[in-house]
Order: structure tokens, then sequence, then C-alpha cells
């Protein structure tokens, strides 16, 4: 199977990976090519970018959260439908879980798919210099195919032609493109990294103008030729992959609606996670905390993913009419799960950074406080201390964490916490969230494919919640 890709990575964090792979996927785009976007690790915000440039929905390559053959999976699944994949790398391309191999860094996936890699150095106050950095990362792992080069920062033409001699005479890669230092390319951040899409603005037009901007400086040909040439996949291995993927799929089960919320404060969701409900029975029903006075009719149960709840708090706060349907549909036995700002909209308040009090939705018993510097970020494997909507006392799962507020139980209540969390980064084991019968809320992000069981007992739990509340209705009636 021949698929055409590439990898753009970079040799470190903030060397311009999100916005020059965001600017060559929207030219490609633009260039007639339907472009399958995918990003390496745990990301939910650069992805939104991919998506707005390409019109595809970017998915998550992640080597720890999934095992090797799901990302394998993963990437069979949207990749032979388009015409190039593009993937965006993570930190440095040889930054992982670990400091002596690389499980689940930029080069680990590189090689699981077998993808030539285009490696982004900023050449800032270098010039020969830059060919050693180059020739350090491609003698450091011979197994990574490093096909091109893009040099961002360039200062003029002489320092352009200086580099590029260099690399191309040391290294034998091609340069195939570069960014003039303060070319004004940077999209807008905050706490969290980038501002996801969702928020609108003129985010459209900046991803635009990015394009056009990436354009004059880049070979896209080059890269198209790059992908063109990356090595095919034997039949045998895709077909394998791709029919493993509609194994676990049961057309027969009766079908649940399940609420989800989405909206600019609430969009953090793997698309797989979501297709993978999908498969065991969910129909996904958008509603907006933020925009919406009621839940769905007829649900069976809610997801309410992470997000940026404290930087609407106010909006959300005052959307009490939805806040109290959700407190009442929770309280009467529907399933609720929730990931991290899921979790903030399901106290009682959260406190902003300034120290004020803005009431939510009241199914967790506690506060989320806001925090100046960050509380807890990185993988983790989460282990049920009791039965819950998504798996039985005991189960492990893996996650990861980023958020700057921390749960307080509110003084004199009932508080039963979810999870022993074992941080990937620390070491030190931590508990976690909040699970009272069908709520559970925690700070873990969780990724459905790599446990469909996960997706399974959820599904399940909300097909238990219908029939209840179909039998009470036929009761009644």
């Amino acid at each position: 199977m021949k698929i055409p890709r590439f990898m753009i990575a970079g040799t470190h964090s903030g060397v311009g990976k999100t916005t020059i792979t965001t600017g060559i996927m929207a030219a490609l785009a633009e260039a007639g090519f339907n472009v399958q976007p995918y990003k390496v690790g745990p990301d939910y915000i650069d992805p939104t970018y991919h998506t707005m440039a390409t019109g595809n929905k970017s998915r998550n390559l992640d080597a720890w959260i999934l095992d090797e053959d799901t990302v394998k999976k993963v990437f069979l699944k949207s990749a032979p439908k388009a015409d190039i994949a593009v993937v965006e790398g993570v930190m440095g391309v040889f930054d992982g879980s670990s400091g002596t191999v690389d499980l689940g860094s930029s080069a680990h996936i590189a090689k699981l798919i077998d993808c030539p890699v285009v490696l982004i150095v900023d050449v800032r106050s270098m010039a020969r210099s830059a060919a050693a950095l180059v020739a350090g990362f491609q003698n450091f792992d011979p197994d990574l195919k490093i096909a091109g080069v893009i040099l961002n920062r360039i200062g003029s033409e002489r320092h352009l032609k200086l580099v590029t001699e260099a690399i191309e005479t040391y290294c034998s890669i091609p340069v195939v493109g570069h960014v003039k230092k303060n070319a004004g390319l940077e999209l807008p951040s905050r706490h969290l990294g980038l501002v996801p899409t969702v928020e609108g603005g003129d985010l459209p037009k900046m991803v635009k103008s990015l394009a056009g901007q990436i354009i004059e400086g880049i070979d896209t040909e080059r890269l198209v030729n790059i992908a063109r040439n990356a090595a095919e996949i034997p039949d045998e291995t895709a077909a394998y992959y791709i029919g493993a993927l509609s194994s676990g799929i049961d057309h027969g089960r009766q079908n649940v609606r399940i609420g989800i919320a989405l909206d600019e404060a609430f969009s953090f969701y793997y698309q797989d996670s979501l297709e993978a409900l999908e498969s065991k029975g969910a129909e996904l029903v958008p509603f907006s905390p933020l925009h919406d006075q009621a839940l769905p009719g007829e649900i069976d149960g809610m997801y309410i993913g992470g997000g940026f709840p404290e930087i609407f708090i106010q909006e959300l706060s005052q959307n009490s009419p939805l806040m109290k349907e959700i407190k009442l549909a929770g309280t009467q036995g529907m399933p609720v799960f929730a990931e991290c700002g899921g979790l903030m909209y399901l106290s009682r308040e959260i406190v902003d950074f300034d120290g004020n009090g803005y009431q939510m939705a009241g199914l967790v018993p506690g506060s989320c406080i806001m925090e100046k510097k960050l509380v807890g970020m990185g993988y983790v494997e989460a282990e049920s201390l009791s039965d819950n909507i998504l798996a039985p006392k005991g189960k492990k799962a893996r996650g990861h964490e980023f958020h700057y507020s921390r749960i307080e139980p509110s003084k004199n209540s009932y508080f039963k916490y979810a999870y022993r969390l074992q941080r990937n980064r620390y070491r030190e084991p931590v508990l976690d969230g909040y699970v009272d019968g069908n709520i559970l809320a925690s700070y873990v992000h969780h990724h459905f494919a790599s446990d469909p069981e996960l997706a399974e007992r959820f599904v399940q739990n909300c097909n238990n919640f219908k029939k209840n509340r179909l039998r009470k209705c036929s009761d009644e009636n």
C-alpha cells in the first residue's frame, strides 16, 4: 500500500513546529491535496489547528498511552483515504517518556509507521554549526530517516546560503525551506498552550495567512516528493491492521444517546475516543454548557471533556438552568463522565486566579482552585479505587494530566476519590478525582482507543440507564 507521508519534527520545543506544520498543511490543502493530519503525543489543541488547515480531523499518535499496534491502527484507519499524511512531532524529535529509550517520542512514531522526517532547526545566531547540530540528530539514531531540513529564523540571504551549504555539504540532507526571523508567524497562546480554534475570532484568517507566508520560503513540491518516496506499507500488514479495526464493532447493539459538552469552553476530545464510543453503539449528541439552557432530549449519559472553563467562568456560572438540569440528571442516576475541565465544571465552585469563587454544577462536593503554576502535567497510570462507570475496581488505565487547578473537598462532605495515580514523571502515587455510583470525574484524560473496554463499559452503563428510563416511562403510562 502506497501512503505518501512525512513528519515535521524539531530539534527542541519552541522551534516553531505547530506554526510551520499548520502553514504547510494549509498550503498543501490550498494546492488541492486531501491532507490527513496527525499529532504525536497527547496534545488536544495543536490538532484543532491541523483540522482548521485541512478540513480533516487530526488524530493523535501516542505510543505511551496507546500500544504500538493501536498506533498503527489509528494511522491506517485514516491515512489511506487521503492524498498525503502529515504528522506533527512533539518536543524534540527524540524526547519521550524516558531519557534512555525513545518510547513515546516523535522518533518512535516515525519508525513505527516508517515515516520520513523533515527536521526544523532554529538557526538563529549560527551558521556552519547548524551542520554539526543536524549531523548529531542524523547519527544519533541511524534508523530514523531524516529526509529534509527546514531552517527557522533565517536572518538574511547570506545567512541562508551559509547554513544551507553547510548542512547539504556535511549531512547530505536537502534544505527544503526556510522561515525568516521576525516573520510575524506566531499563533496566540495562554497558560495551557495555544488558544483553541473553537474560540474562533481571527484564527481562521491567521491560518490562511500562515499558508501564504509559509509557501514563500518552503518548497512544497519537494515535501510532496519526500512524502511520495516514503516506503510502501506491505499489503498484508495494512490488511491486518485495517481488518482489526472493525473486529470490535457490534453492529447489533442497541444505540444510546450520549450528550457531549462541546463549545468554546469544552473541546478537548480525541477523535478516536469518540469513534470508539460510536463503535460500541453510542450516538454522540453535542450540547453547549455556555449557550444551551437545557440538555438534549432523551440522552442516556453525559461526557464532559476538558477545555478552558476558567476562561469562561463567569458565563458558565450564569447559565444556572443548564447546571441545575445536569445536577438533577446526575442525581437521578444518569452516567456522567468528566475529564479535567469537566471535573471543574461539575464541582461546587471554581475559584479563579484572583481568588474569586463562581458556582458550578455541584455534582462533585469540592472546589476547584486555580493556581499560578502547574499542579499536574504528564503521563499517568490510573488505578480505579472502586467500581465505576468506566472500569472495575483495581483496573489500571493509561492517560495524561495537564492542569493548573486542584480539587479541594468541601468540609463535612462525603468525598470518595476515584483513582490512585502513578505519575510517570515523578513516580509518586497520588489520589485523584471523584466517584459516586454513576458519577466519575477526574483530572485524567483517557484515550478510549487505548482500552476499548472503557468505552464498552461506559456505553453499557448508559444503556442500563436507558432501559430503566424507558421502563419507568412505560410504568407511568
